[in-house]
């Protein structure tokens, strides 16, 4: 699939790579799953570069739109499930 990464450039060069490293997790996660203790890292650093909630489902729904993944699904489980979990999306 071809589509554009939804990013800021506002960031620096160092947050828009850790933003698309989420974003490739987000893919991963669909695509093949992806084990919690690799997803939870790339959210946090997501977290510090977009803190507020209200800009995160912002970022999370041009991801939806553009990718056709929904990062919320694939962060709930992240957050629900215990560690050495494989989080898997599904579309």
């Amino acid at each position: 699939m071809e589509y554009h990464y939804p990013i800021d450039y506002a960031w620096s060069t160092d947050e828009i790579v850790d933003v698309i490293h989420f974003y490739e997790g987000i893919e991963k996660a669909y695509e093949r799953g992806i084990k919690r203790e690799e997803m939870m890292p790339l959210y946090r650093r997501f977290k510090e570069i977009v803190p507020g909630k209200a800009e995160e489902k912002k970022w999370f729904k041009e991801f939806k739109e553009e990718s056709g993944y929904d990062p919320y699904p694939i962060v709930r489980d992240m957050k629900q499930l215990e560690t050495g979990a494989v989080i898997r999306g599904s579309k």
